[in-house]
């Protein structure tokens, strides 16, 4: 073949392509189309072979004519498609009343152990607390030794670790960044500092990740006195100003005294009955147990570089789901991680 009939050939193609094209009405035609002279095996792609075939010196010429042809088709084909797709859009608004009322899309709302965690932080930021955060991988000097529990305390049992190596953990509390507070940071301070925590529990009041907050204050002349005042308030603020509270003593590594602290129950108001039968949240003895707290134990001071002859202070904790369950009258612990919108939903 000449190089003259080959070009004719090429050029050819052009006004073939322009001809399908213009009986074409869908994309899935157009497409066709492109297979049929554009494609690996298309009428283009068929003639090249004859390109080589030709002398050496009437290559170029060639193959600028190819290329040149190539591209006209490609603008043939990308004009058409442009078209279908315009006119495929024209005719899908054309069925669309904008008169037709829209559909609300849902609502979310914050998981009911955030909203109960955001109401207690803002409680304690009123009383000049700050809020702090921290890692949830500790080491274990942070989440015990520095908090008085050294590698042979018996109280480290109380705790079931999920450790990652014989150093690295999951933190069990976030008492660990009262201690990284400390270490930066001079008297006063007044810190809470809420998260998730991890511990091998799993039944109807433990998971093995939940939400704590501990508090802690730290000055000149720091009483038990004002541990039970701040936590009154708070108590109160949470629960309702008739709510009782009461000390019992306890014992806790990092606090000497330590307490645990009661309040009257929220479901039977005291009393031990709902409705004649025996309360099932208190067992019939009117108080719920709350939180952990008591006044730091010198020896933590002592870790983080403070003079306990100098600086008294107070720390407690308390699990946030007791809390929402409390305030929300909830039975199952597990509730709160089952995901169920129907439950979820009362919180919005």
């Amino acid at each position: 073949m000449t190089r003259q009939a080959l070009i004719e050939m090429l050029e050819s193609l052009v006004g073939e392509l322009e001809k399908a094209l213009g009986q074409v009405s869908s994309l899935e035609d157009l497409e066709a189309i492109r297979v049929r002279f554009l494609g690996r095996k298309g009428a283009l792609a068929g003639l090249m072979p004859q390109v080589g075939a030709l002398p050496t010196e009437e290559r170029p010429e060639v193959g600028k004519a190819a290329n040149r042809v190539k591209t006209g088709m490609m603008q043939l084909w990308e004009t058409r498609k442009q078209e279908l797709e315009q006119a495929q859009e024209r005719e899908s608004l054309a069925g669309f009343d904008p008169t037709i009322p829209g559909r609300t899309p849902d609502q979310g709302s914050l998981h009911p152990i955030t909203l109960v965690m955001n109401d207690i932080c803002k409680t304690f930021t009123g009383l000049g607390f700050e809020v702090v955060s921290g890692p949830e991988v500790e080491n274990d000097f942070y989440n015990f030794e520095a908090l008085n529990l050294p590698p042979d305390h018996p109280a480290r049992d109380m705790q079931d670790t999920l450790y990652i190596t014989d150093k690295i953990l999951m933190r069990t509390q976030t008492s660990p960044l009262q201690v990284r507070t400390m270490e930066r940071q001079k008297p006063p301070v007044a810190i809470i500092a809420p998260g998730k925590v991890y511990r091998r529990d799993s039944d109807l009041t433990h998971t093995p990740m939940f939400h704590q907050i501990e508090g802690l204050l730290v000055d000149r002349d720091v009483t038990m006195a004002d541990l039970r005042g701040t936590l009154n308030a708070f108590i109160r603020t949470t629960f309702g100003a008739d709510v009782k509270m009461r000390f019992r003593p306890s014992f806790f590594p990092f606090t000497e005294p330590s307490a645990e602290v009661d309040m009257s129950c929220v479901m039977c108001n005291g009393t031990g009955r709902v409705d004649g039968k025996p309360c099932r949240v208190c067992k019939e003895s009117g108080w719920v147990e709350i939180l952990g707290c008591g006044m730091v134990d010198p020896a933590v001071f002592t870790n983080v570089g403070y003079d306990p002859e100098v600086y008294q202070g107070f720390a407690f904790g308390l699990g946030i789901e007791r809390i929402a369950m409390l305030k929300y009258g909830i039975g199952d612990l597990r509730m709160f991680f089952e995901n169920d919108v129907r439950f979820l939903g009362q919180f919005v």
